[in-house]
């Protein structure tokens, strides 16, 4: 298992070996010649007029693979796209990133991509919300917007001569607190149209970005006054950067609940435990991997979720659900 080291015994290597063969079993598909591996022949009709895109070579008149991948065919074109490669953003991905430079008139953010990203000041809605040109005194306060080692979600704008930009134009976007940033794989994460998740049941929230940084953190309700508040308290706490007290009330609003932060726990090692077992992540099997670890005799404790007890049981319950869902 990749990101774990756990140390299965025989009954549970004979276990998890049962449960993995059951999910290959229950995901292979029709056409063979989709999957292939190094030196692989690739068929292709020659007479079409054929374009060989990435990972594809000729030898001696054949097109072989030159990566382990799956074979895509659009149109004319012929490639194969690897399983395991670095995160290749597309415009309108969602991302999470972390602020690495604060620079004039932008952010550079590291995204899990070959180069930094870049997020410019003019991309993103300013404190007081009003749209306006930015000024020289907008610059001077970009630190109160974000500085480095913030955490922040954006969406990938486009490619330009500079390289990467990304845009935060609406409420949703910005700066993430009271939580924990996950790195998995960018190839578990799949595009869909709603990367955002409220979970309601245990009171956070759940960001899977596209670059395979997935964030979990206390729930924040998106209103409009939200930047405006942000810098409100920005404000107010350098104000009472003398003074250093604070009034029991604001003591309790500015600390997250033990509840709250054990349900951040709980499902940042699920997330951890399904990207060691390779299986897609989504809300609904994060979701499932919770409950699994509750709804045992004894539940399952946050610190051994990451053993090799739960990592068993979480690849035969994914292989009994595919399998009923296969069915139906």
């Amino acid at each position: 298992m990749r990101g774990l080291q756990v140390s299965l015994n025989q009954t549970q290597k004979v276990r998890l070996q049962r449960a993995l063969e059951k999910l290959e079993s229950l995901s292979s598909k029709p056409n063979s010649n989709a999957s292939v591996i190094v030196a692989d022949s690739i068929p292709v009709n020659h007479e079409d007029g054929l374009l060989k895109g990435h990972g594809t070579s000729e030898v001696n008149g054949e097109v072989v693979a030159t990566v382990c991948g799956v074979v895509e065919r659009v149109n004319k074109l012929v490639y194969v796209r690897s399983l395991r490669a670095r995160y290749k953003p597309e415009v309108g991905d969602i991302i999470v990133g972390r602020v690495i430079e604060v620079a004039p008139k932008r952010w550079r953010v590291e995204i899990n991509y070959s180069h930094d990203a870049v997020l410019m000041l003019s991309s993103m809605n300013l404190p007081d919300g009003i749209q306006r040109r930015r000024t020289a005194l907008d610059e001077l306060n970009m630190r109160t917007i974000f500085e480095e080692n913030d955490v922040i979600c954006a969406e990938v704008r486009g490619f330009q001569y500079d390289g990467l930009h990304l845009q935060a134009r609406s409420q949703k976007y910005g700066k993430l607190g009271r939580g924990q940033m996950l790195t998995v794989p960018p190839y578990l994460v799949k595009r869909r149209k709603q990367h955002f998740h409220n979970l309601e049941k245990f009171g956070i929230d759940l960001i899977l970005g596209c670059n395979g940084f997935i964030w979990v953190g206390e729930h924040v309700e998106v209103t409009d006054d939200m930047v405006v508040d942000q810098v409100n308290n920005s404000e107010q706490q350098s104000a009472k950067s003398d003074k250093k007290i604070l009034s029991p009330a604001e003591q309790e609003r500015s600390y997250t609940p033990q509840e709250t932060r054990e349900h951040i726990c709980r499902t940042a090692n699920s997330i951890r435990v399904l990207s060691a077992l390779g299986f897609n992540i989504t809300a609904e099997v994060i979701m499932d991997t919770v409950e699994l670890s509750i709804s045992l005799k004894q539940q399952v404790p946050i610190y051994k979720m990451l053993g090799a007890e739960f990592c068993v049981l979480v690849a035969e319950k994914e292989a009994a659900r595919r399998s009923v869902t296969k069915k139906k």
